[in-house]
C-alpha cells in the first residue's frame, strides 16, 4: 500500500523487513510452547529467553524485569489496578497523574473514580510542561502509584521524569512511566529513570502490533492482571513468541541507528516546522518552548478543523492525524490541547505530524509545498468586496 508522505510514525511505524524475517524464522523454527519440557519446547524456550534479553537491553533494565504483554494499554492496566492491589493493606488507594496521559489511562481514571478511587490530576502549563509545585502538593504519603508519561503523544513535549521520581520515592508511593512514545525516539533507560514500573510497545518503532511490555523493578510485588505461571507467574497465557522476537529484532535495529535517527529527526522536524511557520503565519505550534520528542510536531492552521485539514492534505499525498490515533474519528476536542489552554476550536484544530526514521528531506518538502496549496488558501483573508457583501 502506498499511503504517500507518511507522517504519523506515533500512531504506528511500518513493519521492518528484517522484524518480518525472524518473526517468520520464529514462527517456523520455534513453533512449540517454550513451557514445555521436550526438545521442542526447550527450543522455543531458549529462543524467548534470547528475545527477552534483547528487548531488556535496548530498555535498560534486566531481563528478569521484562514482563511481555498484548501492548501499553495492557501494561498500564497491570500497573495501576497491580499497584492498588498491591498497597490496599498499607492504606495507599490515592493515585495521581498527569492530565494529559494517554487517553486509555485517563478512561481507567474516570472508571477507578466511579469506584470510590481518588485519582488526582497534575497540570501542565500552556507549553505543555508539568506543573511541578502542583506535583510536589498531590504527591502524598497516602499515595500507592504516580503515572507520568515520558513523553506526550500528541504534542511530543517530554515530562520531568527524573524530578518526579524523587518526589514520589520520598511519599514512599510506586512510580510508573509511560514510555510508549519515548522508545526509540530518546535514550531510555529504565534503571537510571528512578521508575519502579514502566510500559513500551513494539509496533512504535518498527516492531509488530499486539506485542509491548511491562517492567517491573525487581524486588517489587506487583499481583498479576492475568494469574498463570509464564512470565515468572506475572502474566498468564501462552507467549506470543513470534511477536517477541520480532519486538527483539525492532530493537536491536532501533538501538543501531538511534543517535543518527534522532538526529535526522530532530533537524527534518525542524525544517518542517519552519517552513510552515514561515509561509502561514497563522500556524500555531503546541508545545514550541518546551522539550519535545525530535520527531514531533504538533500545530494548528488558524483555527480550521483538523478533520478538514487532513482530508485535504491526504488528497494531496500526506498522512497526518489529528490527536491520538485510538481517539480519532470523533468530534470531541483533544484534551491535551484543552490542557494547554487551547480553545474548543483550537482543540479541534490540532494536527500532528509524527516523523519515523525513514523520512527524508525530500518528502518533508512535499508536505511544506502540499500544505501551502491546500491549507493556505483556506487561510487567506477573503476579499473586501466578499466581505462588503
Amino acid at each position: 500500500m502506498n499511503a504517500g508522505v507518511y507522517l504519523d510514525h506515533n500512531a504506528t511505524t511500518p513493519v521492518a523487513a528484517e522484524v518480518i524475517s525472524q518473526m517468520v524464522d520464529a514462527m517456523s523454527q520455534a513453533w512449540a510452547n517454550p513451557s514445555s519440557v521436550h526438545g521442542p519446547g526447550q527450543g522455543a524456550r531458549r529462543t524467548l529467553a534470547d528475545a527477552r534479553a534483547r528487548v531488556a537491553r535496548f530498555i535498560g533494565c534486566l531481563g528478569t524485569e521484562l514482563v511481555f504483554t498484548s501492548g501499553a494499554t495492557e501494561a498500564n492496566h497491570m500497573a495501576v489496578l497491580g499497584a492498588l492491589t498491591a498497597r490496599r493493606a498499607s492504606m495507599r488507594q490515592r493515585v495521581v497523574m498527569s492530565a494529559v496521559e494517554h487517553a486509555g489511562l485517563l478512561a481507567l481514571a474516570q472508571r477507578l473514580r466511579s469506584e470510590g478511587v481518588v485519582v488526582d490530576l497534575i497540570g501542565v502549563d500552556a507549553q505543555g510542561r508539568l506543573d511541578l509545585p502542583q506535583a510536589r502538593r498531590l504527591i502524598g504519603t497516602d499515595v500507592a502509584l504516580v503515572c507520568l508519561m515520558a513523553a506526550n503523544n500528541e504534542t511530543g513535549v517530554t515530562m520531568p521524569v527524573a524530578d518526579v521520581a524523587p518526589l514520589a520515592q520520598a511519599a514512599g508511593a510506586w512510580m510508573h512511566v509511560d514510555a510508549t512514545q519515548a522508545l526509540g525516539k530518546s535514550a531510555l533507560n529504565f534503571a537510571a529513570s528512578g521508575a519502579d514500573l514502566m510500559a513500551v510497545s513494539a509496533h512504535k518503532i518498527g516492531g509488530p502490533k499486539g506485542i509491548g511490555a511491562l517492567v517491573v523493578k525487581k524486588g517489587l510485588a506487583l499481583p498479576p492482571l492475568l494469574s498463570g505461571r509464564q512470565e515468572r507467574h506475572r502474566r498468564g497465557g501462552t507467549e506470543n513468541l513470534p511477536a517477541i522476537v520480532g519486538f527483539a529484532a525492532a530493537c536491536d535495529a532501533a538501538a543501531a541507528a538511534l543517535a543518527h535517527d534522532l538526529e535526522q529527526m530532530r533537524s527534518l522536524r525542524q525544517r518542517l516546522q519552519a517552513g510552515l511557520v514561515g509561509a502561514l503565519p497563522e500556524v500555531h505550534v503546541f508545545g514550541a518552548e518546551a522539550p519535545r520528542l525530535p520527531n514531533t510536531l504538533c500545530l494548528r492552521f488558524g483555527e480550521l478543523d483538523a478533520e478538514l485539514v487532513l482530508s485535504r492534505l491526504e488528497r494531496a499525498g500526506v498522512v497526518a492525524a489529528s490527536g491520538a490515533a485510538c481517539s480519532a474519528g470523533g468530534t470531541q476536542p483533544s484534551h491535551v490541547l484543552l490542557e494547554l489552554g487551547a480553545s474548543t476550536a483550537q482543540a479541534k484544530a490540532g494536527v500532528r505530524f509524527s516523523l519515523g526514521p525513514q523520512t527524508t528531506g525530500e518528502e518533508i518538502e512535499v508536505v511544506i509545498a502540499a500544505a501551502l496549496r491546500v491549507i493556505g488558501p483556506l487561510l487567506a483573508p477573503a476579499p473586501a468586496a466578499a466581505i462588503a457583501a
